[in-house]
């Protein structure tokens, strides 16, 4: 039989298979000798044999992420605090990197709108408009926010992700009440919350499946090179056609339509001090073998 893995807790996996129904599965030890871990959101071939599931294959991924240990996502919701913790443009853009090079749409969700200052509302209010001018946009002062940000996903897998504290439980409670998932408290001595997510599991809301545990996922940017990284960009993207020379790494170029944008403040100097860390970062990394 096919179906697709939707949770997984202490090594069993629950499929839910094409005849409509959900069975309880493991993995054979054929997975650990190839080095194969069995993801939520897999889809899979298994065989019932004596009243006990058991996993055949797993079928190609699309993608996956690390934390959450999930595959074939079509979507991820990042949540970003606008403070408490204070917003950081350095990790949202790494977030965003990432799930681009894995062909991921990102959703952005601004947390904490409603407590910042009028000299914070000042600073982040127009950050927050350019990124909606490229990315699916809503804060928590919207009315059924989270809600709007699902408008055109049908059919989707996706999954929720951003900073501890940002308060990623606390999205994912108000779009499935009943999942009363625990929210973690942040300690203002630290600034850094508490982790409260246990086990992985995908929840029907609507058409779509959501993991119901948020991940803040490793944003390695090992497997991009350095011309990769610019198409990642979808702001530099926009104006890369411009520049003097194909392939353009908006670095060092001389007639560099993407610097130029940055020093008319068409492109966020943020963005562009970020991607040049990241392209410093790619350049120093040793090379794997």
């Amino acid at each position: 039989m096919k179906g697709q893995i939707r949770q997984s807790l202490s090594g069993y996996y629950d499929v839910a298979a094409e005849d409509g129904n959900e069975y309880r599965t493991r993995a054979r030890g054929v997975f650990r000798k190839n080095k194969q871990s069995p993801l939520v959101g897999d889809n899979v071939e298994f065989k019932i044999e004596h009243g006990d599931g058991y996993l055949l294959r797993i079928e190609p991924r699309k993608n996956q992420l690390v934390r959450p240990p999930v595959a074939n996502i079509d979507a991820a919701i990042v949540v970003s605090a606008c403070v408490e913790p204070d917003f950081s443009s350095n990790l949202l853009d790494r977030q965003l990197v990432m799930l681009e090079a894995k062909n991921i749409q990102p959703l952005l969700y601004f947390s904490k709108a409603d407590l910042m200052n009028n000299a914070q509302q000042e600073q982040l209010t127009p950050i927050i408009q350019y990124y909606q001018h490229y990315y699916p946009t809503e804060n928590n002062q919207t009315a059924n926010a989270a809600e709007k940000l699902l408008t055109n996903q049908d059919g989707a897998l996706l999954v929720v992700m951003g900073q501890t504290g940002a308060g990623k439980s606390t999205l994912l409670n108000s779009l499935s009440p009943e999942l009363n998932l625990e929210t973690g408290e942040i300690s203002r001595a630290l600034s850094r919350g508490k982790h409260t997510t246990r086990k992985i599991t995908l929840i029907p809301i609507g058409n779509n499946l959501i993991a119901d545990t948020p991940g803040f996922s490793s944003f390695d940017l090992l497997d991009i090179t350095k011309e990769e990284l610019p198409n990642y960009f979808p702001d530099f993207v926009e104006y890369r056609d411009q520049c003097k020379y194909r392939g353009c790494l908006h670095v060092n170029e001389p007639h560099c339509a993407v610097k130029e944008a940055v020093a008319e403040r068409k492109i966020l100097q943020s963005r562009y001090d970020n991607y040049l860390q990241f392209h410093q970062m790619i350049l120093q990394q040793k090379p794997k073998y």
